[in-house]
């Protein structure tokens, strides 16, 4: 949060008009225990001739050349005052302003698919949806934490303010996935009902192309996901189990379609295939898996099947 305080206007050798240069902050809501960095401007002043003074609490930080300067802030709700002096050609022109930083962060909850028990979250789908969800910890001057359910939240999708999904309380929203190969930003700004204590937050969405791996089940171990299948995969038992696993594929319309295929023909649907070799003989076959979730969310995995120990017959997927 940035309170701008009077302006002051201090006597070196001269009296200068504050007006005379403006003093800007980035990021606009800096974070607890971050740092503040000014910036100066100025359409009157020479600052390439001129002397900056920065202070905070009253204490001189920075001397020297005008250059942006970073301040280091302190707990939520603290407030750090600043005040800047410019001098040039004998004169003084001096502003001040209050920082004071909020904590708000954001969330992003993809509405995409993993496997169970997948210790990671979903990557951005596309042609799907992201909820993002922002957590705020405004606390005033003294350290007291405002309720979150108490505080406005007010949204915006790239340059688009988003009113019907803002309002007090309405800490989460729901975005549309970017188009391939673009980015979306979705970004709030939180306040409290009387004005005094804002933070806010950004983030970048960026979508990644959906991914199917194999891979084997173990009768006793389970599905063995420390190792994708990929290539060639041998059967060296009178039958192996196959999963599928569908990455990142959008799931607001439900779970991705998954279709198997042997030597080029349809052989099973559903995230589970069991391969039964026949005859006695040793064989091959190739086997392939489409997942797809709308018109351009499709991904494929394929493998070389190799099985028996003498020259064989066939191969069938139940």
């Amino acid at each position: 949060l940035l309170v701008p305080g009077a302006a002051l206007a201090q006597s070196l050798g001269g009296l200068g008009d504050s007006s005379s240069f403006t003093m800007s902050v980035s990021p606009q809501y800096p974070a607890p225990y971050g740092t503040a960095t000014l910036s100066f401007l100025s359409n009157s002043l020479s600052l390439s001739n001129a002397t900056l003074t920065v202070s905070v609490g009253g204490k001189n930080i920075y001397q020297g050349s005008i250059q942006p300067v970073a301040v280091t802030l302190g707990r939520a709700g603290s407030v750090t005052n600043i005040t800047a002096t410019i001098t040039s050609g004998g004169t003084s022109y001096s502003q001040s302003l209050s920082l004071q930083p909020e904590d708000v962060a954001l969330v992003a909850e993809p509405i995409a698919s993993v496997p169970p028990l997948y210790p990671g979250k979903p990557s951005v789908p596309l042609e799907g949806s992201v909820r993002v969800v922002a957590v705020a910890n405004l606390r005033d001057a003294k350290g007291a934490a405002l309720n979150p359910s108490a505080l406005s939240y007010s949204w915006t999708v790239d340059t688009t303010q988003i009113a019907n999904s803002s309002g007090i309380g309405r800490n989460a929203i729901m975005v549309a996935s970017p188009m391939q190969y673009r980015a979306r930003t979705v970004s709030v700004v939180v306040t409290s009902q009387d004005g005094t204590l804002v933070g806010g937050d950004s983030l970048t969405l960026s979508p990644v192309n959906p991914a199917v791996l194999i891979y084997a089940n173990d009768p006793l171990l389970g599905i063995l996901f420390d190792h994708a299948l990929s290539n060639s995969y041998a059967i060296t038992g009178a039958e192996s189990t196959l999963y599928a696993a569908p990455f990142s594929f959008p799931t607001t319309s439900g779970a991705p379609a998954l279709q198997w295929f042997l030597n080029g023909s349809s052989a099973q649907t559903g995230t589970v295939i069991t391969l039964r070799p026949t005859g006695s003989g040793q064989g091959s076959a190739s086997l392939s898996l489409t997942a797809s979730a709308g018109q351009y969310t499709t991904a494929t995995a394929n493998l070389s099947l190799s099985f028996g120990a003498t020259a064989g017959t066939n191969i069938f997927g139940l």
